[in-house]
């Protein structure tokens, strides 16, 4: 089956079930805001492509139909793709191999939420922004083939180096290589402006490719959660929403998380979930606390799954492994560890939303 069929036909793009009119106000007409029939909201799950691409792990990466397939394996209803090679790149993928990858979704019975950008907004050199740009609207044309509704975005994402084979963060968010450090000639708000005027223009991609655009609460340029709506919100354009991620957020306590969802309400349109787990004696799953987790604490996902649905929301949580694994004595994990956790993964949070 071809992509225009596959598009017209299948109602595989996840997002579809999350995307709004756009015939309304900025407030009104968010994606989410329409209920199934019975009223009751639908939350599905996701992998993330990130996970299997090879550089967290000893090994090679998937092919987009191996993951496909692993992902259907696995109990998940949809797969995020993200753009970078060698799964998802929008330069190696011609109108032949997006046909392909559009019948590795049918064959297993997969939906596809939403491609994720990798792009950085925040240079004070317009020819980066440019740059970053059109991979962005290249990204957008490649979510509409595809069938996905969402384009997620960063603000400033740092990116992933790779040392010795394996991606590592620490040659980006270490304590010398700095946001601040990068460009010290540019101050805060130059870098948010230059963001925003970025974000107008990718919202007109949306509009041109009927693709929404999800901006991240994720570090660097965005400090809290505040500031992802801020921005969303100085845009102020339906094609602009917002994807509120739960274990990135800068404080777990449960009346902040709570603001924070209530304050964001229909912009919220997918979402992710990450970490590590395993099974404690008594056969339950239970996540680790990872470093990264605001104040030493686990997120809290049923408390969160409770408050997406109080605000009706009709999406995805899709998990991503998105960091080095690591064996108990230091050593590299392989593509075994990750089956592990995201079988893991899927059964624990498919147990809080029933």
């Amino acid at each position: 089956m071809n992509r225009r069929k596959f598009i017209e036909t299948s109602g595989a793009a996840a997002g579809a079930a999350v995307f709004g009119s756009v015939n309304g106000t900025f407030n009104e007409q968010a994606a989410g805001s329409e209920l199934p029939q019975g009223g009751k909201p639908k939350i599905k799950l996701g992998l993330y492509s990130i996970s299997y691409g090879g550089i967290w792990y000893e090994g090679q990466a998937l092919s987009f139909e191996e993951f496909c397939k692993r992902a259907k394996d696995y109990g998940f209803d949809g797969v995020e793709l993200d753009n970078k090679r060698p799964m998802g790149c929008p330069l190696d993928l011609n109108n032949r191999r997006r046909d392909e990858m559009v019948n590795a979704l049918l064959k297993n019975g997969l939906e596809i939420p939403a491609v994720a950008a990798n792009n950085d907004f925040s240079s004070p050199v317009p020819e980066h922004r440019e740059c970053q740009l059109l991979m962005v609207r290249e990204t957008a044309r490649l979510a509409k083939d595809l069938g996905a509704k969402i384009v997620r975005l960063f603000a400033a994402w740092p990116g992933v180096p790779i040392h010795e084979g394996v991606g590592t963060y620490d040659l980006t968010r270490g304590n010398f290589y700095t946001f601040e450090r990068q460009f010290p000639f540019a101050t805060r708000l130059d870098r948010w402006n230059f963001v925003k005027d970025c974000l107008k223009e990718s919202a007109k991609f949306g509009e041109e490719f009927g693709i929404t655009m999800a901006l991240q609460n994720h570090a660097p340029l965005i400090r809290t959660w505040k500031d992802t709506l801020d921005l969303v919100k100085e845009v102020n354009s339906p094609w602009l929403k917002i994807c509120l991620d739960l274990p990135i957020m800068e404080n777990l306590d449960k009346d902040y998380v709570a603001h924070a969802v209530r304050e964001v309400g229909k912009l919220q349109v997918h979402s992710h979930y990450g970490g590590e787990y395993f099974r404690d004696k008594d056969g339950s799953i239970k996540p680790l606390i990872l470093d990264y987790y605001a104040g030493g604490k686990n997120p809290d996902y049923r408390h969160y799954i409770g408050l997406m649905n109080e605000i009706g929301y009709n999406g995805y949580f899709t998990f991503e492994l998105c960091h080095p694994v690591l064996n108990e004595d230091h050593t590299r994990g392989d593509i075994k560890y990750v089956d592990n956790q995201v079988k893991l993964a899927r059964e624990f949070l498919a147990g809080i939303i029933g």
